[in-house]
């Protein structure tokens, strides 16, 4: 569910309007979010020409995980990295392009955004929805200026704001700064982020579940139960419930936001402390599910209460609807609770 609004309102308005209701605010996180709205337009528009302007395929490097470059993961990735280093107020960013921490221009800024540029590029050749990620966090003051890796690992928490831009059928931009969740519809003839959902909230029951049933060999026994569970008939609950995986977090995600269910990626043989990204992926990702009334959890603790070891630690994760979260969680206890 969600509350829809009759009046155009754009990003930048519904930005500024925001700030407005807070006496004292600075106005940086506002221009922040404006920057990472114009380069989402910028890489929406490439997205869309990708086919004739030469940027399908990889380019022929592999990233700081071993895989494959695509050249939209670059464009993107310099696009927004570009727009935050413009605005003088983030002072590093860390994104799943680069090994390390990207120093920007202004050290002294007072931002640290971690960035998946491109999620889900495997599907950019075969023209599936994909999407980036942002998470924002406020550096902490202390005596020594130098910026560490160390500044940029601090718990889900304590983001300041989280979003997502997801490019399919339409463009859409959706984040949160703690106080709900609100979506953004790209109008190509114009050129704005016009206010589409406001206050979105997830259903507190889905009738999907969404993972990648390839890997169903190599998981525990509780999960293994829970996805026949889904998968049983019960016309009181439901069941049997769909199956909807696309491969890429953020077009899962917002299927789930909207139409309620569960999201899991879980810990495998292959990876057995999950595949995807703590700090650029579940996070971010976990703030606008739990805002819009939802859970996030890697099956034993809350994803954004997790405190981060490394830049690109990975989790496992299960995330979406609270009663579809909170029922997988009652088959991993009790078979965690026979195995033990």
């Amino acid at each position: 569910m969600s509350t829809k609004t009759n009046k155009l309102v754009t990003l930048d308005e519904y930005i500024i309007q925001a700030q407005n209701r807070f006496p004292g605010a600075t106005g940086e996180l506002s221009q922040l979010l404006r920057d990472i709205g114009l380069a989402a337009k910028i890489i929406s528009r490439e997205v869309n020409k990708a086919g004739i302007t030469n940027l399908l395929g990889v380019d022929g490097s592999t990233n700081f995980h071993g895989e494959s470059v695509k050249k939209l993961d670059l464009f993107a990735d310099q696009q927004l990295i570009s727009a935050l280093d413009r605005s003088l107020i983030t002072c590093m960013v860390i994104s799943e392009e680069n090994d390390g921490i990207v120093r920007l221009n202004s050290q002294g800024g007072k931002y640290i955004v971690y960035l998946d540029p491109l999620d889900g590029s495997s599907n950019i050749d075969v023209n599936v929805s994909i999407g980036s990620i942002f998470s924002i966090y406020v550096r902490e003051a202390r005596f020594d200026p130098k910026l560490e890796e160390s500044d940029a690992l601090q718990p889900g928490i304590r983001q300041v704001a989280a979003g997502y831009v997801l490019y399919g059928s339409s463009t859409i931009m959706c984040y949160t700064t703690g106080i709900g969740v609100s979506a953004f519809t790209l109008d190509p003839s114009i050129g704005e982020f016009i206010l589409s959902e406001d206050k979105f909230k997830i259903p507190d029951h889905g009738r999907i579940y969404s993972i990648n049933e390839g890997s169903y060999n190599s998981w525990d026994l509780g999960l293994k139960n829970y996805i026949k569970y889904c998968q049983e008939e019960d016309d009181e609950t439901g069941r049997p419930y769909s199956a909807r995986y696309i491969g890429s977090m953020v077009a899962d995600i917002h299927r789930t936001l909207v139409k309620g269910g569960i999201f899991i990626y879980p810990s495998s043989r292959r990876y057995p402390n999950g595949k995807l990204r703590l700090m650029y992926e579940c996070n971010p990702l976990s703030f606008i599910i739990e805002q819009a009334g939802g859970i996030a959890t890697d099956g034993s603790t809350r994803i954004m209460e997790i405190q981060p070891k490394a830049i690109h630690e990975r989790t496992p994760i299960y995330v979406g609807s609270k009663q579809n979260v909170e029922k997988a969680m009652e088959y991993l206890e009790k078979y965690d609770e026979v195995s033990a």
